[in-house]
């Protein structure tokens, strides 16, 4: 062989093992070049997606460039996709792309699953019934308990005999899109187990409890009447000993449960006269179920409640309330918050500041 022969051998030979590898590297730079954005973009990864779909995507909303970057980028991704197998299981979400993000930091995100965590809030105090309007308006959680009733829902997480009310823990939950309601009350519903699993381990000696359920309806009953984190052991003091003494325990809040969507901000005598089965002011003893959902430290309060000689207390309002041991010094009390009520008057504290949701998270 000639050797100008050879030298052509050599080079077609040699030239491609050369160009191929500077050619994929060319062509994988494309993967770090910056995204076609100007502002946050949430990428939605439905049920089965596919890598090469979530690029359609991004393509047709145009964060891939013109067509001639688009094409190159498109080939990238599938150069990626033969070298990565993990390409072939992208998660199922949301994604947050920033500003100056590339198409590299993007299939990370995709491949670990970094999808974005969004907050649901159940509120210390509030009801089953506030809490099902809640998931209702949750956007990204699917619905399965619309066409329930209350009791099919406590049927469908396993305590087909239970009330809801009390059962779903007030604690800020993290969900990512598609997420069921069922799932999420679940999570919220083991959590308040634990909760009074705990703190019923825990709990003063001689209560006027049969089991953990009355120390569930007790503390729904605390945290409807006091929003001050100091008071709550003392209010649930003085129900204690109304309990041990046999008094009716006296108390708004069951009223106001008692008469569901009939109350209009306002209780009237004829009100505190109705035979309901949660009327305190009628019924000995405790209503048959809680009249909210108690936060932790309304648990705690009620299994373990500040002892004094107090069985009464009124609201002075400014969120406080002023407790007294004898008939005479309560009506003195009443006359002096109640009857002559300042202008700015309140029954619950006001807040530091608005309340805000936690922000969703990556």
């Amino acid at each position: 062989m000639k050797k100008r022969h050879i030298k052509y051998f050599v080079l077609l030979v040699f030239l491609p093992l050369l160009l191929v590898p500077l050619g994929l590297t060319w062509l994988a730079g494309h993967l770090h070049r910056p995204l076609q954005l100007e502002e946050e973009y949430i990428l939605e990864v439905p049920r089965g997606g596919s890598l090469h779909g979530v690029i359609r995507q991004l393509d047709r909303e145009g964060l891939l460039g013109d067509a001639n970057e688009a094409r190159l980028r498109h080939w990238s991704v599938r150069l990626y996709a033969l070298t990565h197998d993990t390409a072939r299981r992208i998660h199922t979400g949301e994604y947050r792309v920033k500003p100056g993000e590339n198409l590299a930091s993007l299939l990370d995100k995709l491949e670990n699953g970094e999808v974005i965590q969004r907050p649901f809030v159940i509120i210390e105090g509030s009801t089953f019934r506030d809490l099902r309007a809640q998931l209702g308006m949750a956007p990204g959680i699917e619905s399965l308990t619309l066409p329930l009733s209350d009791a099919e829902i406590m049927a469908e997480l396993g305590l087909p005999d239970m009330h809801p009310e009390g059962w779903f823990a007030a604690d800020t939950y993290f969900y990512t899109r598609g997420e069921t309601d069922l799932a999420l009350l679940r999570r919220a519903l083991n959590r308040q187990q634990r909760l009074l699993e705990d703190a019923w381990a825990e709990r003063a000696d001689d209560l006027p409890y049969n089991d953990p359920y009355d120390a569930l309806i007790m503390a729904s009953i605390v945290e409807r009447e006091t929003g001050v984190a100091h008071e709550r052991d003392k209010i649930a003091g003085v129900f204690v000993r109304r309990l041990e003494l046999g008094m009716r325990l006296q108390t708004d809040p069951t009223v106001i449960y008692g008469m569901g969507e009939r109350y209009d901000g306002r209780i009237r005598r004829a009100d505190l006269r109705e035979p309901t089965p949660y009327n305190t002011y009628v019924i000995r003893g405790m209503p048959p179920t809680p009249i909210a959902m108690p936060g932790a430290a309304a648990i705690r309060a009620a299994v373990n409640p500040r002892r004094t000689e107090a069985l009464f207390f009124v609201a002075r309002g400014d969120g406080s309330h002023h407790f007294s041991a004898t008939l005479e010094e309560h009506n003195a009390a009443v006359r002096r918050y109640q009857l002559n009520r300042r202008e700015d008057y309140r029954s619950s504290p006001p807040p530091a500041s608005p309340p805000a949701s936690p922000p969703a998270s990556p």
